[in-house]
């Protein structure tokens, strides 16, 4: 089973989530990832499902929530990291996770293309 970090490019506190949502509809800021993982109503049961038939296990952190080395790794936010023999290595970037245009298949597709 692969596992990777996906790293939003939002607080995960409760003024972090408002201004994200904020920003958003005022369509001054967004965040890929989200796009990807989340609808407005929550969680996407797409991505749940597609992860899952493909064999990948998520950790989905907020920016405030990854460590410092994760977000060294990341760089510019959002990003898909992984831990391969003890380092963390960047995975996809912002314009990867652009590209994917909130589908998960697309996500999936490019994690192993």
């Amino acid at each position: 089973m692969a596992r990777f970090t996906g790293i939003y490019n939002a607080d995960g506190t409760l003024l972090g989530e408002i201004a994200y949502v904020a920003k958003k509809i005022a369509g001054r800021g967004s965040c890929a990832l989200c796009d990807i993982t989340h609808g407005w109503t929550g969680r996407k049961k797409t991505f749940d499902s597609t992860c899952n038939a493909a064999g990948i296990e998520w950790e989905l952190l907020h920016r405030d929530e990854a460590t410092p080395e994760q977000l060294a790794v990341a760089g510019t936010l959002p990003a898909v990291i992984a831990e391969r023999n003890g380092t963390w290595e960047l995975v996809l970037g912002p314009s990867d996770l652009d590209a994917c245009d909130g589908d998960p298949a697309a996500l999936v597709a490019r994690l192993f293309g």
